[in-house]
């Protein structure tokens, strides 16, 4: 069945041809695979430590191998889950004498690890479905695997048994060209009448560990799952030593279905020894699965979440992965911040002036195309909703930027009320409207053009699942493309009347900080091109805004963001609070709505003493009160004054 392969590296065998990746795979998906894994591997870790006994203590087994122990290592090759047939030369792959029991000095590269590479020949009934297994038998020196023989030792023989054939659901095409129908996917079509079937798929790695670890275990103490392990001999009540399969970073796009075409498969071989950390490590991941399960969790996605994270392990620096890790937390504060800053603004905000209302309506049909194309690829859960609950928020918006009215005595066909939608007077009254509409106008003579050459595009050379995708997938591309445009209306507004005091700062701010983490996730991560384009428009607009918010002084005649100019706060006896309200940085959580509505209400009413009592000296001293009106050197010093006073 074998042929005598040459000692090679790990890794070379041949792999299936991994499919395309969506392109809804972003940092969100990605951020909340790392924050499971390391659930995980914190809950494997702590179970461990919960049983683990540091000393000697009653009734708890030893390892029956002995550190430096002499061993010997036989791997069969059956078509049987249980391997007798020890006198069949063909089963037997691969033999490694003397062996020794947690040396990490030994082997060619002198670092503990034995490879092994062949080709096999399989059968038929493999290539139609069979199973193969692979049998690996460590004995100590001397002793015999085969339990017919006189050399033959309970005690001093572990084996461990592993599937080789894995067996999944056929994968199928279900994307093609609209206009041709042809697909670049080497994978058949499915049929509609006919259920997907279940066929075995080969991955050519495959490492022995042997786990280097002389805990003293109580019989009933080892925590879960390593108590499905660690086996322990009922008559001396020491546990054998542990022979783990390790098939955990062999990629799931890299297997590639077994059947007649494939009379010959590649396998590579590796032993090494293994420390419990790494073990535990392991452990956890391959109990992820069926925690997935319990979360109804689509498998597909798990197994392309699970690729992601292996890639990210392999190919990354490990500092730049702990910095990654560190600012996946920060990354999930930031976007709650900003969250709540953005509620914030929108639930106090009084007046529309320097605000793009049709801005608003733009993120309202971005949010509902990002929803409905996540939705249309089997994105996993979290995402979904995450992507939900933004989509809420946009709409949420639209009462504080429309007059909303059901008119119940008109109704469309007699049945349904006509709803009738007016835009606000402080965005009406304002120059804010006419910007808004000229930026929009000059903007869809840019969007417009873009817009149908990429759909074009994406008609031509793309795959698609029908017409309904290709519709979500052009704008969702468009949207990751040319996504930039849709925010340039506030920049117009911005810089025709030179302010920025109307935006939500911090609100952008915490938006901002996020961007920089996708930057990192984006080019740390491997993502789609489009993503990173996104994140790097994204940058871009954001030092836009910073450079406006430099160039444009502080208007103190402006409402700021609470509806408050600086003109109605300069008579307040406290001038730091007048200068905070003006400049935006007074905390705000600390003012809220009464606060506002008591400065308001305290400056009509200083305002109005203040009339009275001019009113008053006019009556008494008509001449001297004109006189002092009319003069502009004294009407410039007591304006200097007020704005000195607000600044200090």
């Amino acid at each position: 069945m074998a042929d005598n392969g040459q000692v090679a590296a790990v890794g070379d065998g041949a792999a299936a041809p991994a499919g395309d990746q969506q392109q809804q795979q972003q940092q969100p998906s990605m951020l909340r695979t790392i924050l499971t894994q390391l659930f995980f591997m914190y809950m494997i870790n702590t179970l461990f430590r919960s049983g683990k006994k540091s000393g000697p203590v009653a009734g708890t087994g030893l390892n029956l191998f002995n550190a430096n122990q002499s061993m010997d290592l036989a791997v069969y090759l059956s078509e049987n889950g249980n391997f007798t047939d020890f006198n069949c030369s063909e089963c037997l792959l691969w033999e490694e004498p003397e062996l020794v029991f947690g040396s990490w000095t030994n082997g060619p590269t002198k670092d503990g690890k034995y490879v092994f590479s062949t080709n096999i020949t399989i059968s038929e009934a493999v290539q139609n479905n069979g199973s193969l297994y692979l049998h690996a038998f460590m004995t100590k020196t001397g002793y015999s695997p085969d339990s017919t023989m006189s050399t033959y030792h309970r005690l001093a023989t572990v084996n461990a048994t592993k599937l080789l054939t894995k067996y999944k659901l056929q994968p199928v095409k279900k994307t093609a060209n609209l206009l041709t129908g042809e697909t670049d996917q080497s994978l058949p079509a499915p049929e509609a009448d006919k259920p997907r079937r279940i066929i075995s798929f080969w991955h050519p790695n495959l490492t022995i560990n042997m786990l280097d670890d002389h805990t003293q275990w109580p019989r009933d103490g080892v925590p879960a799952p390593m108590d499905t392990f660690v086996q322990f001999d009922n008559d001396t009540g020491n546990y054998f030593p542990v022979l783990y399969m390790n098939d955990y970073w062999n990629m799931a796009k890299e297997y590639m279905p077994i059947n007649d075409t494939t009379p010959v498969l590649p396998l590579n071989l590796e032993y090494s020894p293994l420390t419990i950390f790494y073990w535990q490590m392991y452990l956890s991941q391959s109990m992820k699965p069926q925690w997935m399960q319990w979360m109804n969790e689509k498998e597909q996605a798990t197994d392309e979440e699970q690729d992601s994270f292996k890639e990210t392990l392999l190919e990354t620096n490990p500092y730049l992965l702990g910095m990654t890790v560190v600012v996946s937390l920060l990354h999930t504060v930031f976007e709650f911040l900003a969250f709540k800053n953005d509620i914030q603004f929108w639930r106090t905000r009084k007046s529309l002036e320097g605000l793009s209302v049709r801005t608003v309506f733009v993120g309202v049909i971005q949010s509902l195309i990002v929803l409905l194309y996540v939705i249309d690829n089997d994105t996993n859960t979290m995402v979904t909703i995450s992507c939900a609950v933004g989509l809420l928020i946009e709409m949420w918006k639209l009462p504080k930027v429309l007059n909303i009215s059901v008119n119940r005595e008109d109704k469309w066909l007699g049945v349904v009320p006509k709803i009738t939608f007016d835009y606000k007077s402080t965005y009406i009254e304002s120059p804010t409207k006419k910007y808004d509409d000229m930026a929009f106008r000059y903007l869809s003579w840019i969007a417009f053009p873009l817009l149908l050459g990429y759909g074009v595009y994406s008609l031509l050379y793309q795959e698609h699942k029908g017409w309904y995708s290709f519709v979500l997938g052009m704008c969702y591309g468009f949207l990751l493309t040319f996504g930039f445009i849709m925010m340039t209306p506030q920049l117009f507004i911005n810089y025709k009347m030179k302010s920025v005091a109307h935006l939500p700062w911090r609100m952008m701010t915490y938006k901002a900080l996020n961007t920089f983490i996708d930057d990192i996730f984006a080019f740390v991560i491997k993502m789609p091109m489009l993503y990173r384009i996104g994140c790097l428009r994204d940058d871009v607009i954001f030092f836009i805004f910073l450079y406006q918010r430099w160039i444009y002084p502080v208007d103190h005649n402006r409402l700021n963001e609470f509806g408050v100019s600086g003109a109605d706060l300069a008579g307040l006896e406290n001038p730091d609070a007048a200068v905070a309200a003006v400049t935006g940085e007074a905390n705000h959580d600390a003012v809220n709505t009464e606060t506002v509505a008591d400065v308001a209400e305290e400056t009509e009413a200083t305002v109005q003493d203040d009339a009275e009592a001019d009113a008053e000296d006019d009556d008494d001293n008509d001449d001297a009160v004109l006189e002092t009106s009319t003069s502009p050197e004294e009407s410039g010093i007591r304006q200097r004054q007020q704005v000195t006073a607000a600044d200090e």
